[in-house]
């Protein structure tokens, strides 16, 4: 799973692009049950907004070995390795509790993150919360696993409580739930919750969940759909997804032990964004502090390169709807997005012979091509076949591969 239980609530947020506030919803009543909740429209700041960045950040950051799963691998599997790792760096019997006061977060910045966010491709932020439905070693929660979920110590006492406190005290728009699959929705009153939150709340017209809300409500029930962690449907789903996926491929949380190969490069994470958004997706990409609250260099570095490639190629992007067509037939390099009557074909290899051939837009005398980023129409001619051929713009050549990722804009096409 993407993120799990720390010793307390840890400090783990979302912060979505909005490019636009749209109209907030209209009153209704919402019943404690999935066929009610599920018809509630999804506001529409959230489909809009296309990208977010995903923060794990909490206990887990001390040891900073392995993935944000420590605890559970050290005392709950007992992992030859991560008890070794505990002998070798901390004094003997520590226990995953002695690690919270040296979660320190001296060096947290707070503007300096949101700044960051802003520059990796944010034109207004909206703050979600993270929040793991199970607690791996809570004495209540054992118990009630042990009644084979029959009883709510856990959610009665601590749960629901703690989850209602945290929507009128911060006013999340968006809760991100994790940390469901041992026990069904009836276990966790989520359908209840979820009515309070869409009629009454301070949030009722803004916020957005997502699917994790009891064993086999994954990719069935909630608002957009995770389905898995880096998910990635071959076809246009007819439900709105969400694609997470983070910057360290072994890990959501911040990790010491991370080496480069393991960090997602620019050209993977321009096409996961493309892939994704093109499928109807929104595209949410995590980094992971260190327990100071520094988000390290590396990932600093490919948050600003997704930036710059959405200060380009943006239009492409946020507020758009996918098109008849989302990828060519005859290639994956070639993605479409469309925004009213204007498409967007996003192409992730620039032709060697720098034409670009498209076989799915049906072009018409008046139709208009332009590259975003360049200034100026391109020239275009009919493909023999069907489609279009484009000449692009001259490229220098260059021992180095150009960036990934060019987006042009047609307009006048079917």
């Amino acid at each position: 799973m993407a993120a799990v239980p720390s010793l307390a609530m840890a400090a783990r947020a979302l912060l979505w692009v909005a490019a636009a506030l749209g109209p907030v919803l209209a009153q209704s009543r919402y019943r404690p049950d999935w066929a009610s909740l599920d018809a509630r429209p999804l506001p529409a700041w959230y489909d809009r907004a296309k990208v977010g960045v995903f923060v794990h950040w909490g206990v887990f950051s001390v040891p900073a070995w392995g993935s944000e799963w420590f605890w559970w691998h050290w005392q709950g599997q007992h992992d030859a390795a991560c008890e070794r790792f505990v002998r070798r760096r901390f004094p003997p019997g520590t226990s995953y509790a002695e690690f919270a006061p040296h979660f320190t977060a001296y060096d947290f910045q707070p503007r300096q993150w949101a700044q960051l966010f802003q520059r990796a491709g944010a034109s207004n932020l909206r703050y979600g919360l993270y929040y793991s439905l199970m607690e791996w070693f809570n004495p209540l929660y054992l118990a009630d696993k042990q009644n084979d979920f029959k009883t709510q110590s856990f959610v009665l006492k601590k749960m629901m409580p703690e989850l209602y406190d945290l929507v009128l005290k911060y006013k999340p728009d968006l809760i991100w739930s994790d940390g469901d699959w041992e026990a069904p929705d009836c276990y966790w009153n989520s359908t209840s919750f979820l009515a309070w939150l869409y009629n009454d709340s301070p949030v009722k017209d803004t916020v957005v969940v997502n699917d994790r809300w009891g064993r086999g409500c994954s990719c069935h029930h909630g608002g957009f759909y995770n389905c898995a962690d880096k998910y990635r449907p071959g076809s246009l789903p007819e439900h709105k997804w969400e694609m997470c996926s983070s910057l360290d491929s072994h890990s959501w949380g911040y990790r010491s032990n991370m080496n480069l190969a393991e960090v997602m490069d620019e050209m993977s994470m321009i096409e996961e964004l493309v892939q994704t958004v093109s499928l109807g997706g929104n595209y949410l990409l995590n980094v992971g502090p260190t327990k100071e609250g520094v988000i390290v260099p590396i990932f600093q570095e490919r948050l600003l390169a997704l930036g710059r490639w959405l200060d380009t190629n943006g239009e492409a992007i946020y507020e758009t709807q996918p098109w008849r067509v989302q990828m060519e037939n005859t290639t994956d390099t070639v993605w479409y997005t469309s925004k009213g009557p204007v498409v967007f074909a996003i192409f992730l290899l620039w032709p060697r012979d720098s034409v670009l051939c498209l076989s799915s837009p049906i072009p018409s005398p008046g139709t208009q091509v332009t590259l975003l980023g360049f200034a100026g129409t391109l020239q275009w001619q009919q493909h023999p076949g069907k489609g279009m051929l484009i000449t692009l713009p001259y490229m220098l050549p260059s021992p180095l591969p150009p960036q990934s990722g060019w987006a042009v804009k047609l307009e006048g096409v079917e």
